[in-house]
């Protein structure tokens, strides 16, 4: 009896093993990806607070909140925030808001059509992330 039950801890191990690390694997992909989304929430909030303490209409502090949003710098030095981001997918938009005491300057970022890539594709496959905005008043 004990000689025809050998091996038979290798064989639940063996089928065991495959969902787990699916699992495991899974479950890494998805918190990368939470990361990645997490980490362009933040750029866009930086690049929004950099726009509003600068002059409505001014193109040049555009192009330094998309460098912003991008490599988390006004200069666009350095590596990017996340793979794949460029300031092509970042838009910076100016508007007013009018309330009930008046009018306000707003001043809106956005990544649009980001795509994140897996690097498990058979457990999660690649991803185009939706619209990530941010609205703020404008300062000035």
């Amino acid at each position: 009896m004990r000689k025809s039950m050998r091996g038979v801890a290798a064989v639940e191990l063996a089928i065991v093993l495959v969902p787990l690390l699916l699992l495991g694997f899974g479950i890494t992909e998805f918190g990368r990806a939470m990361y990645t989304y997490n980490a362009l929430t933040k750029s866009v909030r930086d690049a929004a607070r950099y726009l509003t303490r600068q002059t409505p209409g001014d193109a040049a502090a555009h192009g330094a909140a998309k460098c912003i949003a991008v490599h988390g710098n006004e200069g666009c030095t350095g590596a990017v925030l996340a793979p794949g981001l460029s300031t092509g997918l970042v838009q910076v938009a100016e508007g007013s808001l009018t309330t009930g005491t008046g009018t306000i300057n707003t001043v809106t970022v956005a990544i649009s059509g980001y795509p994140y890539n897996s690097v498990v594709e058979f457990v999660m496959p690649d991803i185009t992330f939706g619209n990530i905005s941010i609205t703020m008043r404008s300062q000035l």
